[in-house]
């Protein structure tokens, strides 16, 4: 039996709930790293949820079991497997907190399918399943750069833990998503075969780089210097209490003496960080050009069609004030918004945006949402015209669906959006999965887009009733 010593206080619950039978949840997410004398090896993180477990009463506490079964295929072979009971930590006075497990598994460059399966073994629920795709890289011959770990808590080595990792325990964080509250990002990461450069040591350069814009953010560089080593482990905070709301990407460049790169290594993440923008409404004095623009019949529908491209904090004013009904407001902060964003061209940029607001308009509208509050509107608009899109509205196995393929948006290349509508009427389509950050992530979308031909499924188990192939047209289309 593995019992965990380690848990973090994230939720509050009542000892009332605890004789209920609750729905397991747990997060996943893999990291790859190398060491010399093993080889590659992929690490497996997981995060339960504290709240979705059943307890078991002992001396000083509760403690919750679970059975962990995990497996990794290449082909039709099984490359290893694993399945052991794990104990949550103690909880105590009925402060349930979310507790932590790590698996890690050498395996040779290539791709494979690893899959898990969570038992809560003090509920009569069905296990919770997951199955997803890796790609583990050689690290071994080259001057190269592990994944970027970031830790939820970070103390001194015990290398008796689980979680020890070159000196440190590391707690990893799962989420990539890094509200005002948090100030700082510690990160872990390794670089691996720096002997291989004539020098005695090396600069990595830390940047952080808008991911709309691709932009580096010069006031967040920084260089240091290395000495080489087999492995080097690199343990450091970013500050994030100037990063404004927005979506980035943390990026670690090895450099040579001539500053040309030699490896590199990103992390992409989301910050939110409400500073409100100072519109000025009072004195903003309205252009007639852009007023003519906006008739009164349709002013709080083009003042609620910036929300897509708004912040948290204009989206609270844009409600505030549509709530209200105030016009002279209204039209003020539709041109104010666009001077701030736009200060060079901001009639231009706004009448380009009504033109796009008034397609999908014609496009994505149903009977209960207008284009700009659809989900395919709002993607629209955020994100511009897809490059691809493939389209099934008929099917005998799977919902209609859209997959939508952009090229590029912002740093990111190859990005996809999955939609669909399971109540087959009204153009609802509704977002399944993407894998653009920031955006909603679904694994196990094809079997959920494959309900339609699942009888007496459950939540747990959508598709225990499922022909064996499911989601073929939809995953040749998202691969295409």
């Amino acid at each position: 039996m593995k019992t965990l010593g380690i848990a973090l206080a994230l939720l509050l619950i009542s000892s009332s709930s605890f004789g209920q039978d609750k729905k397991l949840r747990a997060y996943l997410d893999n990291k790859q790293f190398y060491a010399p004398g093993v080889g590659n090896y992929m690490e497996f993180n997981l995060q339960f949820v504290g709240y979705s477990m059943n307890y078991n009463g002992v001396e000083g506490g509760l403690i919750a079991d679970l059975l962990v079964e995990s497996m990794i295929v290449q082909g039709t072979d099984t490359v290893n497997s694993d399945a052991y009971r794990l104990s949550s930590p103690l909880m105590r006075d009925s402060i349930v907190e979310d507790f932590f497990d790590v698996q890690r598994f050498q395996l040779d460059p290539g791709e494979y399918e690893y899959s898990i399966r969570l038992t809560d073994l003090n509920s009569k629920s069905k296990p919770l399943t997951a199955t997803t795709m890796i790609d583990v890289r050689d690290l071994s011959d080259a001057i190269s750069i592990s994944d970027i770990e970031v830790a939820e808590v970070a103390t001194l080595g015990d290398t008796t833990s689980v979680f020890y990792k070159s000196g440190y325990n590391i707690i990893p964080r799962l989420s990539t998503f890094y509200p005002k509250q948090i100030s700082t990002l510690p990160i872990y990461f390794e670089i691996y075969n720096s002997t291989q450069l004539e020098d005695n040591s090396f600069r990595l350069k830390q940047s952080i780089i808008d991911a709309n814009t691709g932009i580096e953010l010069t006031d967040n560089i920084v260089y240091t210097d290395h000495a080489v080593a087999e492995v080097v482990p690199v343990f450091r905070k970013i500050h994030l209490e100037k990063l404004l709301t927005g979506t980035y990407m943390l990026k670690f460049t090895i450099v040579n003496i001539n500053d040309i790169e030699l490896s590199s290594q990103t992390y992409e993440f989301e910050r939110s960080n409400d500073r409100t923008i100072d519109l000025s409404l009072a004195g903003a004095i309205l252009d007639p050009a852009f007023q003519e623009s906006i008739t009164d019949d349709s002013l709080l529908y083009y003042l609620e069609c910036i929300i897509p491209i708004a912040g948290a904090s204009e989206v609270r004013s844009i409600m505030e004030i549509a709530k209200s009904r105030d016009k002279d407001r209204a039209r003020k902060y539709i041109q104010t918004f666009w001077t701030t964003i736009a200060p060079q061209n901001p009639y231009e940029k706004w009448i380009k945006y009504k033109l796009q607001v008034q397609w999908v308009e014609t496009v994505y509208a149903n009977n209960f949402q207008e284009g700009y509050e659809t989900d395919r509107g709002r993607v629209y608009l955020q994100y511009g015209q897809p490059d691809n899109i493939a389209a099934r509205e008929v099917s005998t196995s799977e919902y209609p669906y859209e997959i939508w393929r952009y090229n590029k948006i912002g740093v990111f290349s190859n990005k996809r959006f999955v939609f669909y509508n399971p109540d087959l009427v009204n153009n609802a389509y509704r977002l399944l999965h993407s894998d653009m950050i920031g955006e909603l992530k679904n694994q196990g979308w094809p079997q959920e887009l494959s309900k339609r031909n699942t009888r007496n499924g459950g939540v747990d188990n959508p598709n225990s009733n499922v022909i064996d192939k499911w989601g073929e047209n939809a995953l040749d289309d998202f691969g295409q």
